[in-house]
């Protein structure tokens, strides 16, 4: 693995992309395999892990991680993007209380405005351009919901929620209501309290200190080392479903991975 890889945590401003955060980061390690783990909306901000050379390989794993929002809502009025970058409509109908939050499996349609592509496209950029389009459904998981507070017409909520869950399509669903401000704050056992703000010198956490505040650690002996960097099978007995293989000295080697319940593992090199 480069000396440059590593896991970054990146807090996005509003108003820029998050493929923006990913072209700063480049910039700023001189790296240019830099990947993000799950995008936020231009309006959104907080949370981006951002994976840095050979840790891109492990994408899909931090994108499954389950995420957590603070939301600004509003109540009485509808906005066409669901925030407040849409035209607005006011209705003067509010939730009924106490409110109903969605709470396990749900099914969703992603907003029209979201960073989804179709046919290679972002789906906001088609939007803002009136083509007129559907999203296809998708079964999303919210694990925890909660009102916060409530003053008059604004209402502060929080979800956490599984991977490609849209938050604003949740507040929408609530009623006439719209976001002012949607802030990812956790990503699994990540804060953004930690992360870089985009700005200045970032500092890369090593890829098995990340690994290991989600995924169990097996650390190869050197005859287990040395073969594997020979491409020979290696025996790595195991009851996860995903584990990450070290050496003696904490370098992050390979994924093994359990891709059928009673299957062997099967190693991927970083």
């Amino acid at each position: 693995m480069s000396a440059t890889a590593g896991v970054l945590l990146a807090d996005k401003p509003r108003g820029i992309s998050s493929h923006a955060v990913v072209a700063r980061a480049r910039r700023a390690l001189g790296e240019r395999r830099v990947g993000h783990a799950g995008t936020l909306d231009p309006f959104a901000t907080g949370l981006l892990i951002l994976l840095v050379g050979q840790a891109t390989r492990l994408q899909r794993l931090f994108m499954a991680l389950p995420k957590t929002y603070d939301v600004l809502a509003r109540v009485g009025a509808t906005s066409t993007t669901g925030d407040t970058e849409g035209e607005i409509t006011e209705t003067g109908r509010r939730p009924a209380e106490p409110l109903q939050l969605p709470h396990g499996r749900i099914r969703q349609h992603p907003p029209a405005y979201s960073a989804i592509k179709v046919a290679g496209e972002r789906a906001y950029k088609r939007a803002r351009r009136g083509e007129l389009f559907e999203l296809p459904e998708r079964e999303v998981e919210v694990y925890a919901a909660e009102e916060l507070w409530r003053a008059g017409d604004e209402l502060a909520l929080r979800f956490t929620c599984s991977a490609g869950t849209y938050v604003r399509s949740l507040v929408g669903a609530l009623g006439d209501a719209y976001c002012l401000e949607l802030r990812r704050t956790r990503i699994g056992p990540f804060t953004v309290d930690d992360a870089w703000p985009a700005e200045g010198a970032p500092s890369l956490l090593d890829v098995r200190a990340a690994c290991a505040r989600f995924l169990p650690i097996l650390v190869l002996d050197e005859e287990q080392t040395a073969a594997l960097a020979h491409g020979r099978r290696v025996e790595v007995p195991t009851a996860h479903a995903a584990a990450l293989l070290t050496d003696r000295a904490g370098r992050a080697l390979a994924l093994a991975e359990h891709h059928e319940a009673d299957g062997p593992m099967k190693l991927s090199r970083l």
